[in-house]
């Protein structure tokens, strides 16, 4: 995969993503990396947010811009885990130009897995912990 992601999926800017700069808005690239990796928890790792008994929470995000990026420009976001604790991961994330994957920008995001109710720590869902292990998760950070 790009860049060493093991989940890359697109990001289509829109017109109301630029701001006043002419370049995309910082709340933007903080908004297609939670999407990013809710969507690949729901469509890749079977997590249902409605219902699930154990919920992510984000407890850190960070972002760091390479380049500037403005709309029409499509780009893509890669995806993959540092880190795998017992009820934490840490993601890592790519914003790329598709093609030449010059990044744009990258970012990180640790959730942490709590019980829906309580909002205490629980360990990560078997079925979610087994889809970071085989799709995102390099061999040397388990």
């Amino acid at each position: 995969m790009s860049g060493g992601y093991g989940h890359v999926a697109p990001f289509p800017t829109r017109w109301s993503d630029n701001d006043s700069y002419g370049h995309l808005n910082n709340t933007i690239y903080y908004s297609a990396m939670d999407t990013t990796i809710n969507a690949w928890l729901i469509e890749v790792a079977g997590f249902d947010p409605a219902s699930s008994s154990a919920i992510a929470l984000c407890v850190s995000s960070s972002c760091e811009f390479q380049a500037s990026a403005s709309f029409p420009e499509p780009l893509e976001l890669g995806l993959r885990a540092s880190r795998l604790g017992t009820s934490s991961v840490t993601w890592e994330l790519g914003v790329l130009r598709p093609v030449s994957h010059d990044l744009v920008a990258t970012g990180t995001f640790v959730h942490v897995f709590v019980d829906r109710t309580t909002r205490r720590p629980v360990p990560i869902p078997a079925a979610i912990r087994a889809a970071i292990e085989r799709e995102l998760l390099p061999d040397s950070a388990a």
